[in-house]
């Protein structure tokens, strides 16, 4: 007589891998790495006059001082984190999990409720966004 297979557990579309949380981890690391490093750059990319304020009727527009511009190296920074995120982002929305969870009939609103659910897994954020709130964690998403 033959033992019966064992029962499969269901298949659970939040069981993440560690190779995309860790995906995941770094992506949102370097996004936080752009933006910091992006705050300190001048607010133009080329050098600019600047304009002065402006008030037309009840609409206004704040002025912006002039800007150098970004130098040589500081453009080489900026597109080497934004390169360094576009290719961390692809690899968390390209995942072969997201096949599986595709082969496995998880679509529609429970795969979009497994991308989001993503985002709150343990070790999916590095610790300093471990405080965030939920709004925020929606907000970049």
């Amino acid at each position: 007589m033959s033992t019966p297979a064992p029962e499969r557990a269901p298949f659970d579309p939040h069981d993440f891998p560690a190779d995309l949380i860790a995906a995941h981890h770094d992506a949102t690391r370097l996004r936080t790495e752009l933006e910091a490093y992006a705050a300190t750059l001048p607010w133009s990319r080329e050098p600019h006059p600047g304009w002065k304020d402006v008030k037309e009727g009840v609409k206004a527009r704040k002025g912006r001082p002039a800007s150098p511009g970004w130098t040589p190296e500081q453009t080489t920074e900026h597109e080497r984190l934004k390169a360094a995120l576009l290719d961390a982002t692809q690899t968390v929305y390209a995942h072969p999990w997201w096949t599986r969870c595709a082969q496995e009939g998880v679509t529609g609103p429970a795969i979009v409720d497994a991308r989001q659910a993503l985002k709150r897994a343990p070790g999916a954020v590095p610790d300093e966004h471990a405080a965030v709130g939920q709004e925020d964690v929606d907000k970049a998403a």
